[in-house]
């Protein structure tokens, strides 16, 4: 490799004896991607339109130039890389080429050193998994991803990779890299269908807490950490929750940890503070507990670089001096994309074609704008396809005599995605494209058996996501920001409004009616839920596996082209109204995509645009 031509701006992180001058050093680029999700092209296959610069394409060039720039480079990638878009799920489903997955095709073309495994990997099993990773030209990594017998060991906990580099007095230095990988460790609820009984998924820190002495012990001159959780809360190693989702902070204290990638929640770091973060988070200088990090992102919409200096050592070979972290957004794809998109091109033409295929017919528009505020068709037509779906297949069991009720909440709906990720179909023909829009993931319809005080329990649960409002208040914010929209179901066939003036929980939900009539605490009924409901995604009161008593293999798209195809047009009764009770002199603001303005019809103002605000707007509600 050529020696390092660049630094990169700023003032690096040091450790005590870092010495620029000294020509023994040999400097170390780290570049990442993480919840890559199978954007592979800057193509919204949801619109049918170009997209802005995301995906593997167009951060191909921006790879290109960093390795161009600094001869020592290693590129990672740190999970949901191969699922969560509709070409990944086209490719899932056999109509597009089998082998190999366009998502690893596009990763072998650019070229990656190794990647770790996300969550989302698991959603269509591990034989699928297995046949998909078949293919990497490069390792894969999974450490607290453990298996239970020989046929579910999928990926390795770890790897050490053995580069020979240049130092900066163009001498040649062999370096041993160790790559360790994490995910929540929640994997055991969300594919519960898909890993019980074939790995035993343990908590990050305490399975790094091993691994680590393990890799050092191995040779590792540096290790990383690819993590594919969020940063979380600060903690010393050892006192670490061990069933946290988020713990990438408390990870960077583990000794032996030289750099961590981040991701799983999307957001960016280095970057701007946010809110309430523990004080050994350093968004600026992008630092963790003292060591270099970086989250970029989602679908390509960024790279992490991490710059080492390393010194000769002694002890260990070699010893981390200093450091930086910073993120490369992406850009139109350039000549540098061609690779990616050779790669994804027939993937990408049957995708085109699958998402044009005719399912039905609607009579209003589906958007979920706000969706989390009042009645949406949207969601009320995934909850009565999942509905119809139970009733079928409980039909002729010992549960066909009871009520059946259906539990949905909207998945596009702003947040990091941006002011453009809504739902927003207009009247007329449906396609498979809509059905993808309405249900992105492969969630299959499930069962549950609750009682009437299990549902108000629930109710309370999703109520969660609105912050208190006092009576009287103007303009108060309506949304957690924390909280992701996923979580805020509706139950659709029973009639309440939530009290924003009460505290989040079950009292929030006040009266309850079914059938007209109020709702009794020890009435037995059916709630459809999806999968990743069903099994306790979320943490649902109710929900988990003693009360599943459905467990479809039918995903929830198939469900609604199958609802779709029996009722041919759909055209529900309108629902007015808001989703919460009356507040006179109370108005709460949503923040949401500036689309919400065609949809509006004069029932609630649209307030001016904040600059700042990356495109959202905010509708003031009168409660």
């Amino acid at each position: 490799m050529n020696r390092r031509q660049d630094k990169p701006p700023g003032a690096p992180a040091r450790a005590a004896g870092a010495d620029d001058g000294d020509s023994t050093l040999l400097d170390l680029r780290i570049l990442a991607t993480s919840d890559l999700h199978a954007h592979i092209l800057p193509h919204d296959y949801l619109t049918g339109c170009a997209e802005a610069a995301t995906g593997l394409a167009c951060l191909a060039p921006l790879i290109a130039a960093e390795r161009a720039a600094a001869g020592n480079v290693l590129l990672f990638d740190n999970g949901d890389f191969l699922n969560g878009s509709v070409l990944a799920e086209v490719a899932a489903s056999g109509a597009a080429p089998a082998a190999p997955h366009p998502a690893i095709a596009a990763m072998n073309a650019v070229g990656y050193d190794a990647a770790a495994l996300g969550n989302h990997e698991f959603d269509h099993g591990l034989p699928f998994l297995a046949s998909a990773l078949a293919a990497a030209r490069f390792p894969v990594v999974a450490a607290n991803a453990e298996p239970l017998d020989d046929a579910s060991a999928i990926a390795a906990p770890w790897v050490l990779l053995r580069r020979t580099l240049r130092d900066r007095g163009g001498r040649p230095q062999a370096l041993t890299i160790g790559v360790a990988g994490f995910l929540p460790p929640q994997v055991a609820v969300w594919n519960r269908a898909q890993v019980a009984g074939r790995l035993r998924l343990r908590g990050i820190v305490e399975t790094a807490l091993d691994v680590v002495p393990a890799m050092r012990r191995a040779g590792a001159d540096v290790v990383v950490a690819l993590c594919h959780a969020g940063i979380g809360a600060d903690a010393a190693p050892e006192a670490a929750d061990p069933a946290a989702e988020n713990a990438a902070l408390a990870l960077a204290r583990v000794p032996g940890i030289d750099a961590v990638v981040a991701g799983h929640s999307h957001a960016l770091f280095p970057g701007p503070a946010a809110a309430e973060q523990p004080p050994a988070v350093d968004p600026a200088r992008g630092l963790l507990a003292g060591r270099p990090a970086v989250m970029p992102g989602h679908a390509g919409s960024h790279l992490g670089v991490i710059d080492l200096t390393l010194a000769p050592d002694a002890a260990r070979g070699w010893r981390a001096t200093a450091w930086q972290s910073r993120l490369v957004a992406a850009a139109a794809p350039g000549a540098g994309a061609a690779p990616v998109a050779a790669a994804a091109a027939q993937a990408h033409a049957a995708t085109l074609a699958q998402v044009a295929r005719p399912v039905g017919e609607t009579a209003v528009p589906l958007t979920t704008y706000l969706a989390l505020a009042e009645p949406s068709a949207a969601v009320a037509l995934v909850a009565a396809a999942q509905a119809d779906a139970v009733r079928t297949a409980l039909a002729e069991g010992p549960h066909a005599g009871l009520p059946v009720l259906s539990a949905a909440a909207p998945f596009r709906a702003g947040g990091r995605a941006g002011p453009r990720h809504y739902t927003d179909i207009p009247p007329g023909p449906l396609t498979v494209r809509h059905l993808f829009d309405l249900s992105p993931y492969p969630n299959t319809v499930c069962a549950l058996r609750v009682t009437g005080r299990i549902l108000r329990a629930w109710i309370g649960h999703a109520s969660a996501l609105y912050r208190p409002v006092a009576p009287g208040a103007r303009d108060a914010a309506l949304l957690d920001p924390a909280l992701p929209a996923y979580g805020g179901d509706t139950i659709f066939g029973l009639d309440y409004r939530i009290d924003l003036a009460a505290r989040p929980g079950p009292a929030r939900a006040g009266t309850v009616l079914f059938d007209g009539s109020p709702l009794d605490d020890d009435q037995p009924f059916v709630l459809a839920v999806s999968s990743y409901r069903a099994w306790g995604g979320g943490g649902f009161p109710g929900a988990g596996p003693d009360a599943v008593i459905h467990a479809g293999r039918t995903t929830i798209r198939e469900a609604l082209a199958t609802y779709l195809a029996r009722i041919g047009r759909y055209d529900p009764a309108p629902r007015q109204g808001s989703h919460f009770r009356p507040m006179p002199g109370t108005t709460v603001l949503v923040r949401t995509g500036p689309g919400v303005a065609a949809h509006l019809g004069g029932r609630h103002a649209v307030l001016p645009p904040d600059p700042a605000d990356d495109g959202f707007v905010q509708v003031r509600l009168v409660l």
